[in-house]
C-alpha cells in the first residue's frame, strides 16, 4: 500500500504517464501476490506455491519500480520471468491443493 500511495503522491508529477503505469502495475501485481499469500498462509500443505509467488513478486514489481524511476530499460526482459513465476505459483498452489 505505501508503494501505491508513493506512486499516486509523489511520482504522478515527476513520472511520464507510461512510467506511471508501469510503477502502478508493479504495485497491483504486488498486491495480487500479497493476497495470494496470504490465503496461501491458511493451507496446510503450501510450502512450493508461496516461494514461487513471492520470488515472482520481487522480480515482476521490483523490475517495474527500478525500471520506472530510473528508466533502465533492459530489465522490461527480466519482468516476464517474474510474471512466469506468479503464473507457476498460482498453479503449483491449484495443483497442491488438489491433493
Amino acid at each position: 500500500m505505501a508503494f501505491g500511495a508513493f506512486g499516486a503522491h509523489a511520482l504522478r508529477e515527476r513520472l511520464d504517464p507510461q512510467m506511471l503505469a508501469n510503477f502502478e502495475t508493479g504495485v497491483r501485481y504486488q498486491m495480487y501476490a500479497a493476497l495470494a499469500l496470504m490465503v496461501l498462509g491458511t493451507q496446510v500443505g503450501q510450502t512450493r506455491a508461496p516461494v514461487l509467488l513471492l520470488a515472482g513478486a520481487v522480480i515482476f514489481s521490483g523490475t517495474l519500480y527500478v525500471l520506472s524511476l530510473s528508466g533502465v530499460r533492459w530489465l522490461g526482459a527480466i519482468t516476464p520471468i517474474g510474471g512466469l513465476l506468479l503464473i507457476a505459483g498460482l498453479v503449483v498452489a491449484a495443483l497442491d491443493a488438489g491433493k
